[in-house]
């Protein structure tokens, strides 16, 4: 196995095929990358730099070198990915040429990751790849989806092509990736109280939720005791657990299986995605309030002249009204009093008519002018989400929780940052401005949001927006994103101490979206990553032919405790556990990395 990388996902890719898979890894990196590191941005307040500095120290302190474990990488092949790559040769070069994949051994390899940032980068690689080798194994990691479906189907017809009829064999095949999209549905998960974990396959939405061992439809997990989610306890969480220990686990928390439903209308629309705003959009609810007051003014001026007027229809009643609010010659000579007076009175009402209908029309044009331009957080806004960062994590993860249909308020320091045109799209409020400033937050309206998701590319910049918006409502929920997966680990921890009775998560990208490279590396097709605690459990589609473990079982009999559970057949939700499973089936099954590993 080879990986070609420049961050942190290299490493723990590496340490992933090597601790968890027992694969000889070669690890191809820059040079000097382990001291790349993301950069900080902007400057922190005296108040938050204290904090942050007490932060950082207990940390330290209460992990040794842990987050140091990093700096180490090149000379150990170790990185962040743990211990697990001890053993992985390392190769250092600045630009990925043939001449660098030969002496990686990409023309003997079985598979080659190339999880470069930038996409560009991984294309040439991979190009270069498939002609020293057409039967290797190709997962790319690419941001674009629409050019990764492309490069996908060049690759696999390249090999084909290699090979004539006989094509390249099942060995021959190119995966393409985004860590952003395997990531970004447990971090806007993550963010919403009560919100299931979702994984959603091509005909299947599988949603998993925290509730009391032994509900659902089966039990994926059985939380620490006495810990929150996040990992608190000093005892594991197990992972797929028999039947025997969910009866004996009583009242314990636990993560099951709540729902397997068809992908197709399970999810509804998220608004305003159509190019004309919707008509309550068009006018603020200031301008809707005074239009609706007039026309009740008008409503009661008709009946008011109705009443004091003898004989008169009402509908007469109302036409004289709105005669005298457009001011159209009918003076009321010789008529009583009260009609008179409401003669008057209504022709007050129409001089104050005239400039609500010219603020509707103004506005309603400004609307439609405005439908391409970034929106502000509308007053009396509360309740939603507050996200840092529009990069490529962030775009996902907002495109995520705009289709569970959650309010969100962007917050970007890039004026031409990639996710502007998807928050523009979206009708999403976006706050141009450097979150480390003062009132940038606020402008957000922090102090009634719901939940904090900070997921820009700088660890300080998302921890200093943490610890700020920490002192403005220490009960406020957050999740942030860093770099190094240990040093998420310190930080949750000493958060949690700090602030006991608030919500806190702290997530690694790259520790959510190995195991899905890494599966893609060994032919299987993972379908997403639920964090447990600090775990994670894998989704996999497996085809039943080839795996005696399955072929000929029951959906029951095929469940291995600790390892792996059939949860459904691919493109059904109504799965017997009695079903016999056939070499012709694929099953979706949930798996811990080395249950997914034994499935070979």
């Amino acid at each position: 196995m080879v990986v070609c990388g420049d961050d942190g996902l290299a490493h723990r890719l590496a340490a992933e095929l090597r601790g968890v898979y027992g694969e000889q890894v070669t690890l191809v990196v820059p040079p000097n990358e382990r001291t790349a590191r993301p950069p900080v941005v902007g400057r922190s307040r005296s108040a938050s730099a204290a904090l942050f500095d007490r932060v950082v120290s207990a940390a330290v302190g209460r992990t040794g070198t842990g987050s140091g474990s990093g700096s180490a990488a090149t000379a150990t092949g170790t990185g962040s990915g743990g211990n697990g790559a001890d053993a992985a040769r390392v190769l250092e070069a600045a630009e990925i040429t043939e001449a660098v994949l030969a002496e990686a051994g990409v023309e003997r390899a079985a598979a080659l990751a190339l999880v470069f940032e930038d996409d560009e980068t991984n294309i040439r690689a991979a190009l270069t790849a498939r002609r020293l080798n057409p039967r290797l194994r190709l997962v790319l990691r690419l941001y674009n989806r629409r050019l990764g479906q492309h490069i996908e189907e060049l690759l696999d017809q390249a090999a084909a092509l290699a090979f004539g009829d006989d094509g390249g064999g099942p060995e021959a095949s190119t995966t393409v990736l985004s860590d952003a999209d395997t990531a970004a549905p447990a971090l806007a998960a993550t963010a919403v109280a009560g919100t299931s974990k979702v994984v959603q396959t091509e005909g299947l939405l599988l949603r998993a939720v925290e509730r009391q061992a032994g509900s659902g439809l089966c039990t994926l997990a059985l939380l620490s005791p006495g810990a929150d989610p996040e990992g608190g306890g000093e005892q594991e969480p197990r992972l797929l657990p028999d039947d025997d220990e969910v009866q004996q686990a009583g009242g314990r928390a636990a993560m099951v299986l709540e729902q397997v439903s068809s992908a197709g209308g399970g999810e509804s629309a998220a608004p305003g995605r159509g190019g004309v705003p919707p008509l309550a959009s068009l006018f603020s609810r200031r301008l809707r309030w005074s239009l609706a007051g007039m026309v009740a003014c008008v409503v009661a001026l008709a009946v008011a002249l109705w009443v004091v007027t003898p004989g008169i229809h009402p509908l007469r009643a109302f036409y004289y009204t709105l005669l005298d609010l457009f001011a159209i010659d009918n003076p009321a000579i010789g008529a009583p009093l009260g009609r008179q007076i409401l003669q008057l009175l209504s022709g007050l009402v129409g001089l104050l008519l005239l400039p609500v209908l010219l603020a509707a029309v103004l506005e309603a044009l400004g609307t439609f002018r405005t439908a391409s331009a970034l929106r502000k957080p509308p007053r009396g806004l509360g309740g939603h989400v507050v996200l840092l960062g529009l990069g490529k994590i962030g775009t996902r993860v907002l495109t995520r929780l705009r289709e569970l249909n959650i309010p969100v308020v962007c917050v970007e320091s890039d004026p031409d940052a990639r996710g502007l045109a998807t928050a523009r799209r979206l009708r999403v409020p976006v706050v141009l401005g450097d979150v480390t400033q003062e009132g940038v937050l606020e402008s957000a309206k922090i102090h009634r949001a719901y939940a904090l998701l900070a997921v820009t590319s700088a660890d300080t910049t998302n921890l200093e927006a943490v610890l700020y918006a920490r002192n403005v409502r220490p009960d406020l929920r957050v999740v942030l994103r860093l770099y190094d997966d240990d040093f998420a680990t310190a930080v949750y921890r000493t958060l949690r101490a700090a602030y006991p009775h608030a919500l806190t998560r702290s997530r690694s990208v790259t520790h959510l979206a190995a195991p899905a490279f890494a599966g893609a590396m060994l032919g299987r097709q993972v379908l997403g990553a639920i964090a447990v605690e600090r775990r994670v459990l894998l989704f996999a589609a497996v085809d039943v032919a080839g795996h005696p473990q399955l072929e000929g079982r029951t959906v029951r009999d095929a469940f291995r405790a600790g390892s792996w559970r059939v949860l459904a057949l691919e493109g059904r939700t109504d799965t017997a556990p009695g079903h016999v499973l056939d070499e012709g089936d694929r099953v979706v099954v949930a798996a811990t990395r080395r249950g997914l590993a034994e499935l070979r």
